[in-house]
């Protein structure tokens, strides 16, 4: 199989996150900060340098500390639910969030009767308005900002640092969703204005799947979402007050743990940074030269990571399932868990888009094979 499906969850991992997986599932399933033996010690020692591993890669301050949970999914709700929102207070999305953050703000909108309001688009290029963006902050002040770094459907990194400055011009909470970008495009807690970055360990990470969680940056409190068990204090009915205690309300995913941390020691971001756009522009290059294929591209120089096309005459699904079955090519197809941005790229008459997202083990001749495939369906190889 040629896997072209990386924006999903990135595929092979390095060899010493199944190491890691397999040694901690062999010799240290066990509950970390519930036991006073050797080996819950040493869990919660892996734990705390797999914290200080995820803090060093974002340049996080001395006093942030990292929250981990099953999923980023659960990561947003823990944040968003925690949020002292009051009724008529506006939450600003941006139109490339995923479901994470989009069914979650649209639950708070039924729930507390608060407003979500896109930030603005240039029509042309699909890039942020960010003057627009400055008119309507100034309007329908916002008490909450909501920004995927890049998206998980075209690839565009977003001017997340503008943003957040803008925000940060009227007291905002911000929120940065690093699903597509941590490990590939620099995070840097101090620079980019964000008080909660969210993250994936199975995406551009590198870790297995059941790992997720959050960088609580400037201490903002939240209030309880999920609770239930710490392994302290257990006679007390209500959580512990700081954080991470009072959001990790469950037993760690020790094993996924170990191997977010192995991951994390291969992590060179600036050499995948340029490993994946070098791809990325070459997958373009060669696309473009297939009459019937429509790509939906960021500029140039705000793209990385992946490609969303469709082919004239097929529905998306079915140039998916062609690749699939005749060429043995995985793709990802329709509309990326990603509700508002479908309607700038007008792709509702293919059922979404064509999604081919690059990676670390991806060659150049991997894009071949899928260009070469797709050159074959409409006919033109």
């Amino acid at each position: 199989m040629i896997y072209l499906d990386n924006a999903a969850t990135t595929f092979p991992k390095p060899e010493s996150v199944y190491q890691a997986v397999e040694y901690a599932n062999r010799n240290l399933s066990f509950n970390a900060g519930r036991g006073s033996y050797k080996l819950a010690r040493e869990a919660t020692k892996l734990i705390d340098e797999t914290k200080g591993k995820l803090l060093s890669l974002v340049d996080a301050p001395g006093s942030a500390k990292v929250v981990f949970t099953p999923s980023i999914t659960i990561a947003i709700n823990e944040i968003l639910n925690g949020l002292s929102l009051v009724p008529g207070d506006n939450i600003y999305v941006s139109p490339y969030e995923h479901n994470a953050v989009a069914r979650t703000v649209h639950l708070l909108c039924k729930k507390k009767n608060v407003q979500v309001i896109e930030i603005p688009l240039d029509r042309e290029t699909l890039e942020i308005d960010v003057e627009r963006l400055k008119y309507l902050f100034s309007k329908k002040i916002p008490a909450c900002v909501c920004c995927t770094h890049v998206s998980n459907v075209t690839g565009y990194i977003l001017p997340v640092e503008q943003i957040f400055r803008l925000a940060k011009q009227y007291s905002a909470v911000t929120v940065l969703d690093t699903a597509q970008s941590m490990g590939v495009v620099e995070v840097n807690a101090k620079k980019i204005g964000a008080d909660f970055i969210a993250f994936a360990g199975h995406k551009t990470l590198y870790g297995p799947m059941g790992i997720g969680g959050f960088i609580d940056v400037n201490g903002i409190k939240l209030n309880g979402f999920i609770v239930g068990g710490t392994g302290s204090d257990s006679l007390n009915l209500e959580m512990p007050e700081k954080s991470p205690e009072k959001h990790e309300s469950s037993s760690q995913n020790i094993v996924a743990i170990a191997g977010l941390r192995a991951a994390l020691d291969e992590v060179h971001v600036k050499e995948f940074y340029e490993d994946e756009k070098r791809l990325t522009e070459y997958l373009i290059q060669e696309l473009q030269k297939i009459d019937d294929v429509t790509l939906y591209l960021p500029p140039e120089n705000v793209r990385v990571g992946m490609v969303s096309l469709n082919v004239e005459g097929y529905k998306a699904e079915d140039i998916g399932l062609i690749l699939d079955e005749d060429y043995d090519i995985a793709v990802r197809t329709g509309y990326h868990c990603a509700p508002f941005v479908h309607k700038w790229l007008k792709d509702e008459d293919y059922a979404g888009t064509v999604r081919v997202s690059v990676g670390r083990f991806v060659r150049t001749e991997d894009i071949d094979s899928v260009v070469r495939a797709i050159g074959e369906i409409v006919g033109e190889i």
